[in-house]
């Protein structure tokens, strides 16, 4: 199992994506920058006033009557009306609020606002009045296609058509009806299609979020499942080495006590007991290994298993790694084969992690160096290739790999560093492990 190559940034946010290239050029552009940051500002504004775009809503389309208000003419949008007579001013002041007012609740009950918008509408024009406010009915449509029912907006959709085709020709024949219904229908659909645009696209986003939220937390699972494996792998391969001092130990506890019976001596029963509580601790770690082993049958299951790989195990696997084709070169400082099974156990797969990395990700071409120096505490273990840019390294999730270097380095309170050089070249992996100066074989 390898580790995951990740590029610096993503290394440095603890992630293994790229932000789009594309939106942070649109960003940076002069014109779409100040854009996009105007309408973030707008949309924030709006989330915490809502009431601020209402009322302008509603201020904007009121205000539109004011020349119809004050002109009294007869003339329409699309020439001349045959209206039912001269209409007083104070109901077209009431057709105006009428039709304005309901926007402030757009929103909250587009169906509604529509319903009674197009019911005032349709008065207003059996009795042969045009105004400007007749714009709110395209804003409820809109309204009523970006958040209402779709149900409700095919109905309001066709009532729309019906009521701007009956006004046109018989309510308030025009001079130019075809001209006039061509214009409404149009404005109409077109109303209803920027509603439907908006709302697929706020459907879009809402799909992508909740996918991103998935896949954080689909990682995070897999994070805590990878790390369970390998502190479960670690924990039965430090099983075995205890299980493996401890059989070591019963048996030299039974040969003293032995010697000293033969011998007379009152420390035989001592070891005996000695050796009953080593047999006990055996059954204990057996118990442990039914549940920490995989299921591989019950004779594996309560089998003590000989020692893991250690320092002197590392010749034979630099060989199958250069046999592989990779390069290698090894180096260590300080008494190295004084250190405990458990420590040798850790450099030996710290080593064999990194160097299966170097071999999946390197490329052709690359050489490693392996480093082992043991100073006053503190052991040091640094595998670096030569492979291809870590710009260029293919990214993804964190594999068992690191988390199982990470945790290994954990349980001598280590550090980890992971990442390329200095140079920007290759991979490193830099482990320091606090190994205190009992930590030795017996």
């Amino acid at each position: 199992m390898g580790i995951t190559r990740q590029t610096p940034a993503a290394a440095a946010r603890g992630t293994a994506t790229e932000p789009s290239p594309g939106l942070a050029d649109a960003w940076a552009h002069p014109l779409l920058g100040r854009m996009l940051r105007g309408q973030s500002a707008r949309h924030r504004l709006d989330q915490r006033h809502p009431w601020l775009l209402d009322t302008a809503v509603v201020l904007v389309v009121a205000l539109s009557s004011l020349p119809d208000l004050l002109s009294h003419s007869r003339h329409g949008p699309f020439g001349d009306t045959t209206d039912h007579g001269q209409v007083p001013t104070p109901v077209l002041v009431a057709f105006a609020v009428a039709l304005a007012v309901p926007l402030w609740w757009r929103r909250r009950t587009p169906a509604v606002t529509y319903w009674v918008i197009s019911a005032v509408l349709l008065a207003q024009w059996s009795l042969g009045v045009w105004q400007q406010t007749g714009m709110a009915t395209l804003i409820a449509l809109y309204s009523l296609a970006l958040r209402g029912s779709l149900r409700s907006l095919g109905w309001a959709a066709a009532v729309t058509a019906a009521e701007m085709t009956l006004a046109v020709w018989l309510l308030t024949p025009l001079e130019h009806p075809f001209l006039g219904l061509f214009f409404l229908l149009g404005t109409a659909t077109a109303a209803v299609a920027i509603g439907l645009t908006l709302r697929i696209r706020r459907l879009y986003l809402a799909a992508l979020e909740d996918r991103a939220r998935r896949l954080e937390i689909e990682h995070d699972q897999r994070v805590r499942l990878t790390t369970a494996a390998e502190r479960a792998r670690i924990a039965r391969e430090m099983h075995d080495i205890v299980g493996h001092n401890l059989s070591v130990m019963v048996s030299v506890a039974d040969g003293a006590a032995t010697l000293a019976t033969h011998r007379g001596e009152t420390s035989a029963e001592p070891l005996r007991i000695l050796a009953d509580t080593g047999r006990q601790a055996m059954s204990e770690l057996r118990r442990v290994l039914g549940v920490l082993r995989e299921e591989r049958g019950h004779e594996e299951d309560v089998r003590l298993l000989g020692p893991q790989p250690g320092i002197r195990d590392l010749d034979p696997l630099l060989a199958r790694v250069r046999a592989a084709g990779l390069p290698v070169t090894y180096r260590t400082t300080g008494d190295l084969d004084a250190l405990g099974s458990g420590v040798q156990l850790t450099v030996y797969r710290v080593v064999q992690e990194a160097l299966t990395n170097t071999l999946v990700h390197a490329g052709p071409g690359a050489t490693a160096d392996v480093t082992v120096t043991k100073d006053a505490g503190t052991l040091r273990i640094r595998v670096a290739d030569t492979g291809v840019s870590a710009a260029e390294a293919p990214s993804g999730d964190a594999g068992h790999g690191l988390v199982g270097i990470r945790q290994r380095a954990a349980m001598y309170g280590g550090t980890v560093t992971l990442g390329p050089p200095a140079s920007g070249h290759g991979w490193l992996v830099d482990v320091v492990l606090d190994v205190p100066p009992g930590d030795h074989q017996p």
